[in-house]
């Protein structure tokens, strides 16, 4: 699905600063109400976008395609449903590749250090454009649950549901250096300035790649393509368009934006109904005995879901018979 784009002015960044003539792609479905408030608000993982509703794409995390629809878990006949793509990523919201109004150019490694509040903000601005009053609940899977428990805990007035799914209460080692790591010794990377060098690209796919076999989709198609070099294909055709499109900077830019992320201390706070769901193979979020037992500090309704699948950090998109129940329980 294509694409739509939000104008959301000059936002007032957490640092101070101000980003200039900031704009928010997204991906809205079904129908918004007259009071503004049957909304949910879908957020994406790290390095994801507005297409992990979409059947024709499959994300990192997997596509949530299957459960959008009439009747559905994510019920378009119900609920306005929005998925945006964050600030500072690479799917249309204004980030390290879109042009500095001062210079023409790719803001590249000068775009301003963003927060986690800032992402949040941004939405914030975008719902507003859309005339929503009310979020019936915030869902999303890895660093998309980061967004929904910043949600949660900045606007407990708005919010009456939370989703944090393969995620978790503490970021997992993400920060700036380690994601700038990834690049500095790749001759065309420039301190950032890569734009006119296109050999930034094969080493995105090598990222890519890297990425997609820890998450769990060697397991999908090691189930599907029993040829390997067939398995090779299709991995490489599901990595190449995001390599070719997103920007490193974007991976350093989101990185910092949560390196600090820990609400482990505010889960007193939170009043949203709130759902955890880890999965028994995820490498990145594995199930952890003291995150679970950490739910007992929410004093709103909580419920805590370990999806059984061989698919680790895919499996959301990838094992939903399991997830889509609970859900359901969070979105009624």
């Amino acid at each position: 699905m294509k694409h739509s784009i939000a104008q959301i002015g000059d936002l007032r960044l957490a640092n101070g600063q101000t980003l200039p003539q900031a704009q928010i792609a997204y991906v809205a479905h079904g129908k918004l109400a007259a009071d503004g408030r049957n909304a949910i608000l879908v957020t994406h993982g790290y390095t994801s976008g507005p297409s992990m509703l979409s059947t024709e794409h499959l994300t990192a995390e997997g596509s949530w395609a299957p459960v959008l629809g009439p009747g559905k878990a994510l019920d378009t006949d119900r609920f306005f449903i929005v998925c945006s793509n964050m600030l500072g990523s690479s799917f249309g919201s204004t980030g390290p590749s879109s042009t500095n109004p001062a210079t023409g150019k790719p803001w590249g490694p000068d775009f301003p250090a963003i927060h986690l509040r800032d992402i949040v903000a941004a939405q914030r601005a975008l719902l507003a454009h859309l005339g929503v009053k009310h979020l019936h609940a915030v869902l999303g899977p890895s660093y998309g649950g980061f967004q929904a428990l910043q949600w949660a805990l900045e606007s407990p007035e708005m919010v009456g549901a939370c989703g944090v799914i393969v995620s978790g209460f503490t970021s997992p080692g993400l920060t700036a250096d380690s994601a700038r790591a990834k690049f500095a010794d790749h001759p065309d990377w420039h301190g950032g300035w890569h734009y006119e060098h296109p050999g930034m690209r094969a080493r995105m796919l090598e990222l890519r790649m890297q990425t997609l076999r820890q998450y769990g989709l060697d397991k999908l198609y090691e189930d599907r393509l029993p040829n390997p070099a067939d398995r090779q294909a299709a991995m490489l055709k599901n990595a190449q368009p995001w390599a070719d499109h997103f920007d490193p900077n974007s991976m350093i830019v989101l990185a910092r934006a949560a390196q600090d992320f820990d609400v482990r201390a505010r889960l007193p706070e939170l009043r949203a109904r709130l759902l955890l769901a880890v999965c028994n193979t995820d490498v990145i979020f594995p199930p952890d005995a003291a995150t679970q037992a950490a739910l007992a500090q929410v004093p709103a309704e909580t419920k805590y879901l370990e999806i059984d699948s061989p698919y680790g950090h895919m499996a959301p998109g990838l094992s939903w018979s399991q997830l889509e129940p609970a859900v359901r329980w969070l979105i009624r």
